[in-house]
């Protein structure tokens, strides 16, 4: 077992990062080729479509997974529970696309979100052939279709738009990467949708999926409100500074917490009853996660406006701020996310819509107070927020696995202070003495790197072997 999961960690990492890395490098491109306008419309699409895979990729295929003996009924009776959300969302989004174009006085939105959505009945597929791999630790055979689908899509949209189509080339990028992850997950995944069906088989996994469902409707609602109203208050430009300062700090952070959470989540489902051990894979994953992002992000904060300026050029100057702020509140959502998935392997999914239900409110709260000030308040609520939601995430784990905040607390605040410290010396640096950036952030950064990794084997020297120090 403790092979396959260290395979599965390896072959999910590299998928992770192979296909961001190309789907990053492709970004890159086209947006040296695309206006920040185009960007800022596939963005306002892209919300719609974001929440309307939840209802056909979220939920249902959790619980086959979380499910410890899921057979090929069950799967096949979630496939098709799937695919006919999807046909009947698709539905909607077609009739009311029109209203979505008049609200935002774009006459060609209607034609490019009716189009953007045909690739919800085949997420459905996609999300179950998922399911299955992740249930099975298989992880190598999504590790080569990604990586084929990134770069096959990728020079399909490079192409598109340097012949001049616009924001088409990113609706068809994003369309024929889902048709390609699908086409080669069926050529090697021995599962395939058959002609069973058992209401009998489904009831418990959608009692549980339902759930499941509901707490990422909420999630991916509220954090693409924060799109949809930024999109309507100000600029797609605006919008698309926004997002391209968040593209940066995400590519790490969803890297690492993808990998970290797509195996966490069914080994820890395996594991059954046994609290013990998912209170120490929680530990494991919340000592690992940090242990790589924190340096990661801080440096990358650092580093903003050159990161920006070396890769995208100037015109993209106005991202710096937001990525410099978002850096700062991916740090804290990689905690939220290991303890979200140790709550759904224990089978709390009710204890998880709980929590959203909790959250949310303080969530628009805050975003209505960034929105009356400026795109720069938005980008700081988020910060605030991510902090207040580790705090919440982490309650149950207290009472459920006996983790108290004190305990996951020593997992990340040295990591957390040390790199503070650095990245606002860089920042120091930088603006007050042009000439010694080079020496100054080669030199700091080998010094805060020997402190950062000492104060981590020091950490765990003390409390190996004393679990009460976890």
């Amino acid at each position: 077992m403790k092979g396959r999961i260290l395979s599965g960690f390896f072959w999910k990492f590299g998928e992770q990062i192979s296909s961001q890395l190309v789907t990053f490098i492709l970004s890159i491109i086209l947006a040296r080729l695309l206006t920040p306008n185009d960007y800022g419309n596939v963005a306002l699409v892209n919300v719609f479509i974001t929440i309307a895979e939840v209802f056909v990729v979220s939920g249902f295929g959790t619980s086959l997974i979380q499910k410890k003996d899921a057979d090929e009924t069950d799967f096949s009776t979630i496939f098709y529970i799937s695919e006919i959300m999807s046909i009947v969302i698709y539905g909607v989004i077609f009739f009311i696309a029109p209203l979505v174009a008049n609200y935002y006085n774009s006459k060609e939105m209607t034609l490019i979100l009716r189009v953007f959505a045909l690739r919800l009945p085949l997420s459905a597929f996609n999300g179950i052939q998922e399911a299955y791999i992740s249930k099975h630790l298989m992880f190598r055979k999504v590790f080569i279709s990604t990586t084929v689908s990134a770069i096959l899509s990728g020079v399909i949209g490079v192409i598109m738009a340097y012949r001049g189509f616009g924001v088409w080339a990113l609706i068809i990028q994003y369309i024929s990467n889902t048709i390609i992850i699908s086409i080669t997950l069926a050529m090697q995944v021995k599962w395939h949708p058959q002609l069973k069906f058992s209401w009998q088989a489904g009831k418990p996994l959608i009692n549980y999926g339902w759930k499941i469902l509901a707490t990422g409707l909420l999630g991916t609602f509220f954090n693409q409100l924060r799109s949809l109203i930024l999109g309507k208050v100000y600029t797609p430009a605006d919008l698309a500074y926004y997002n391209r300062g968040l593209r940066f700090p995400e590519l790490i952070s969803s890297n690492v917490n993808n990998t970290i959470s797509g195996v966490l989540f069914p080994v820890l489902s395996n594991y059954g009853s046994d609290l013990n051990k998912i209170k120490q894979g929680l530990r494991r994953a919340i000592r690992m996660s940090t242990f790589v992002l924190m340096p990661l992000l801080f440096g990358m904060m650092a580093t903003a406006k050159q990161i920006i300026l070396l890769l995208l050029t100037s015109k993209w100057i106005a991202a710096v701020p937001f990525m410099q702020i978002l850096c700062m509140s991916c740090v804290f959502d990689t905690v939220s996310s290991e303890n979200i998935q140790a709550l759904k392997a224990i089978g709390k999914s009710d204890v998880l819509l709980y929590l959203e239900l909790l959250k949310k409110p303080l969530y628009l709260i805050l975003l209505l107070l960034g929105i009356k000030i400026n795109v720069m308040a938005v980008a700081w609520t988020m910060v605030l927020y991510n902090i207040f939601a580790v705090l919440i995430n982490m309650s149950p784990n207290r009472k459920f696995l006996k983790y108290s905040f004190k305990r996951a607390n020593t997992r990340y605040f040295p990591s957390f202070f040390c790199f503070s410290v650095y990245v606002h010396s860089c920042i120091y640096y930088w603006q007050n003495n042009t000439a010694l950036i080079y020496y100054f952030w080669y030199t700091s950064i080998m010094w805060w790197s020997i402190l950062y990794y000492s104060s981590y084997y020091f950490q765990y020297e003390c409390t190996q072997g004393s679990d009460e120090l976890f």
